[in-house]
């Protein structure tokens, strides 16, 4: 439920009833993985998707009937169901849906609402609930903080609010989602026990260094894609706002300092348009060193050997070398800085992915592929 955590906080503050369905598993070629969620107040009004438009119609039903029953329910659709085509889940895969009522009146309201605003508010938390285990855990809830600290819990068992709150922990700094299995009475003793644990994080970082038109078109892409984008450049002349109105940040300094000393982690992307040796080598030295999602570098393929001669002259080692993307972007034939700033996001979205840049006609590959968890945040470089 913590994709869709700005329009339920809201509905919160609003002290609205509803229901909401939140994707726990998938299995096949699934259209939505799992913390996907849709939710459906008391009026009627509906906000989000599980699963693309597959099978919104029957979820939206199932989060009504919860609305009046108060019962949390676990549903699957997929093409084994009998009534697979009259859901309309007729890609391939398998989901399965978790719809749990949040009324007023339910004890784990206070937990969502912390974590809903956490999330709403672009902080970091884990909502952990229990899909499936025994009846009196079903509709409890756990939220953690960074800091390892909770609020809500499981009843009167704190040795599996304690496991429970350590494994959300795991998932948070990961940044994943997904469910783990652990016994009631904590560890793995007593019966068993599922629980979706939904990670909330800030968006990705995108560095962009180079003020330059294709850079203003990049940052475009880079927001639309959820990213917190900067733009970085040691001419005050170019990095102004007026230039760059959509990004979130513009930074007037050399850009390898910047880079020293700013945040940065295993999301983070970085995109080097400068295409001058001067900005491009001390900054590609330590980029190429840091444990960053993405390291790109703009130029021919004449700048991108002349550039690699020069970096080698600076230290930097072939395995370091084999991370840069150089010329940076796919293979799409783009010409303007639309385009280009196009051609750099898929390969971006194709790397964090897992994907081949292939056209889908004619190939074999899924379609949809497990994301690699991220890693810890790295902090500054001395």
């Amino acid at each position: 439920m913590l994709d869709i955590a700005e329009e339920l906080d809201r509905w919160v503050a609003e002290g609205r009833d509803f229901a909401v369905a939140t994707v726990v598993a998938v299995g096949g070629s699934a259209p939505r993985g799992a913390g996907a969620a849709l939710a459906v107040d008391a009026g009627g009004t509906a906000v989000g998707s599980v699963s693309g438009g597959c099978v919104e119609g029957a979820v939206y039903e199932l989060c009504v009937r919860a609305l009046e029953d108060g019962v949390t329910v676990l549903e699957r659709f997929g093409y084994s169901d009998e009534d697979a085509f009259a859901v309309g889940l007729t890609c391939g895969g398998i989901i399965d849906v978790m719809v749990t009522p949040v009324r007023a009146s339910d004890p784990a309201r206070p937990v969502l609402a912390s974590a809903l605003a956490a999330a709403a508010g672009g902080r970091a938390a884990a909502l952990a609930r229990v899909v499936e285990g025994p009846g009196h855990l079903r509709g409890r809830a756990l939220t953690v903080r960074p800091d390892g600290s909770y609020e809500g819990g499981f009843g009167a068992r704190p040795e599996l609010d304690r496991t429970v709150a350590a494994e959300a922990g795991a998932f948070l700094d990961a940044g994943r989602t997904g469910t783990v299995e652990i016994g009631e009475e904590g560890s793995r003793c007593g019966a068993p026990v599922t629980v979706l644990v939904e990670s909330s994080v800030p968006p990705p970082r995108m560095i962009v260094f180079g003020a330059i038109d294709f850079a203003a078109a990049l940052v475009r892409v880079g927001s639309f894609l959820g990213h917190h984008v900067t733009v970085c450049d040691a001419r005050p002349v170019f990095a102004t706002r007026a230039r760059f109105p959509e990004a979130d940040e513009i930074v007037v300094e050399w850009p390898h300092e910047y880079l020293a000393r700013t945040e940065v982690d295993a999301r983070t992307v970085l995109c080097v348009l400068t295409h001058d040796a001067k900005f491009d080598v001390p900054l590609l030295k330590l980029a190429l060193r840091l444990p960053v999602a993405y390291v790109g570098a703009m130029g021919s393929r004449r700048t991108h050997l002349d550039r690699n001669a020069r970096l080698r002259e600076a230290g930097v080692t072939e395995l370091e070398l084999a991370r840069l993307r150089s010329p940076i972007g796919l293979d799409l034939g783009a010409r303007t800085p639309e385009e280009t700033a196009l051609s750099i996001a898929a390969e971006i979205v194709a790397d964090r992915r897992g994907g081949t840049g292939a056209a889908l006609t004619g190939a074999h590959t899924p379609i949809h592929r497990d994301p690699r968890p991220p890693a810890r945040t790295m902090g500054p470089v001395a």
